[in-house]
């Protein structure tokens, strides 16, 4: 069994949700590809020499500010579709960092105050006999993708499993600075899935090359204790001495 869970406490979040019906679907790439995308504050974490790019979508449920249970009727609930790498922050540590966010709730688009690069758009999730469908359109310039994926049996994660889905911090950049979000929540679910459809432009039209390869897919019916800090910049420290 490889142990794993939130390495910090979010004592005070800034914004709590549920995160299900998520399905990973994580590619392998030539770092220096992905590296070409990034600010020069991040490096490319690797695993087994390569970079890694996950197209991640989910259900965002019970949207709500602290102090609010998740009882509460009416809370949002959309979907949402990131497209995420995986960086390395020379004082802060690892974390995620995000190539596209689609998003189907124009409300969250306030996240783009730190540099959050979400896109508005239509999107889907449904279910239906063995199934899980996903689809989604952004409104202005045209990516798009498909995927349905069939959920199989549980597993007990890899040390690679965790290394792909449990980061505790996402990183962005805004104003000529890297922020830094914190998350806490509790350890993934997963499930093997087999694709049955994956028709996708978030990639090239992120700037990434072919994959190296059949992509990685995980499925999970979801966590519901996502607790989401303030977000902060990262001052710089002092350098090696």
């Amino acid at each position: 069994m490889v142990a794993y869970g939130a390495e910090q406490r979010v004592c005070l979040p800034a914004l709590q949700a549920g995160w299900l019906t998520q399905t990973f679907v994580h590619w392998r790439f030539r770092p220096e590809a992905v590296q070409a995308l990034l600010p020069r504050e991040l490096v490319v974490d690797e695993y087994e020499g390569a970079a890694w790019v996950g197209l991640t979508p989910f259900v965002m449920a019970d949207v709500r500010p602290p102090g609010i249970p998740a009882v509460v009727p009416g809370l949002p609930t959309f979907a949402e579709t990131n497209l995420r790498t995986y960086v390395r922050h020379r004082q802060r540590g690892d974390g995620l960092w995000f190539l596209s966010i689609e998003v189907a709730f124009p409300l969250m688009l306030a996240a783009r105050a730190v540099g959050a690069p979400y896109n508005p758009g239509t999107l889907s999730v449904s279910a239906s006999g063995g199934t899980v469908s996903y689809a989604g359109s952004r409104w202005i310039g045209g990516a798009s993708y498909r995927l349905t994926v069939r959920p199989g049996d549980p597993v007990e994660p890899t040390e690679r499993d965790v290394w792909l889905t449990s980061r505790w911090r996402a990183y962005t950049r805004r104003l000529g600075m890297i922020w830094e979000t914190p998350v806490e929540h509790e350890p993934w679910p997963l499930a093997d899935a087999a694709v049955d459809v994956l028709e996708e432009t978030l990639t090239t039209t992120a700037g990434l090359p072919a994959p190296l390869g059949e992509p990685v897919v995980h499925f999970s019916k979801g966590i519901r204790h996502v607790r989401l800090g303030p977000s902060r910049p990262c001052v710089p420290g002092p350098g090696p001495s």
